[in-house]
């Protein structure tokens, strides 16, 4: 059985990563028996992020290479019916969500002083109050070095909320009403999409940018018709 290693509940959120949670979807979708093991210290993966995944004894970390991994072992039926322009165009709205829109939602979590208690609570708190303080602290220090090295951070924030709303409506002028991303299936692009969205959708408390997500019902409207044919959510179900 395939063991997928995944961050425990946080922010109204029974799967808080959108990573995590597209490795879960593409499981699901695949039929794939698996466990999900909860893991609060990414420290502990391979390459120092969740989600990982340990199948067969083999250990793959990342989730576009758990995707490759899942692709191989299900003889294509990840890849495999798409089309070139599919797959590039899918590629696209992928590095689009986790290399732009990802990292204004990890910022509008981390970086706000008024949301930041909420990572404290759901991240750090199992340390030590003294401790507690002192390591998220220095974890958000190096979140904010990041977000500077990625570029975003050198922008005012009414320039980030730009970047935001531009992402989010270009993603939903994509859809423009239609089911699924690519058209007229369900693809593996959809779980990256989705995954992304419903943690800015319904993430508790609400951030800056899950707020400005408001402002866009399509994506609303899209996130949770993927989320209810694959039978995977982000937020806990009743």
């Amino acid at each position: 059985m395939i063991k997928l290693y995944t961050f425990p509940v946080a922010f109204g959120l029974r799967n808080v990563s959108p990573f995590c949670l597209r490795v879960e979807m593409a499981l699901a979708h695949l039929g794939m028996e698996f466990e999900t093991v909860l893991e609060s210290d990414p420290g502990k993966s391979p390459k120092g992020k969740l989600p990982f995944i340990v199948d067969d004894g083999v250990t793959i970390a990342d989730s576009e290479l758990i995707f490759q991994h899942l692709d191989r072992k299900s003889e294509g039926a990840l890849y495999g019916h798409l089309l070139p322009g599919e797959y590039g165009q899918g590629m696209a709205y992928t590095r689009l969500v986790d290399d732009h829109l990802y990292w204004l939602m990890v910022a509008s979590r981390w970086l706000d002083d008024t949301w930041f208690p909420n990572v404290k609570k759901g991240f750090f708190s199992a340390f030590p109050l003294g401790l507690r303080t002192a390591i998220s602290m220095l974890a958000r220090r190096q979140m904010r070095q990041t977000f500077n090295l990625h570029g975003l951070g050198k922008h005012s924030f009414e320039e980030q909320q730009g970047f935001a709303r531009r992402d989010l409506a270009a993603l939903q002028d994509a859809l423009d009403g239609k089911t699924y991303l690519l058209g007229e299936r369900l693809t593996v692009f959809d779980f990256s999409v989705v995954s992304l969205l419903s943690g800015l959708i319904d993430n508790q408390p609400a951030t800056w940018i899950s707020t400005i997500a408001e402002e866009y019902p399509g994506l609303r409207t899209y996130a949770e018709q993927i989320q209810a044919q694959v039978g995977v959510y982000a937020r806990p179900q009743p």
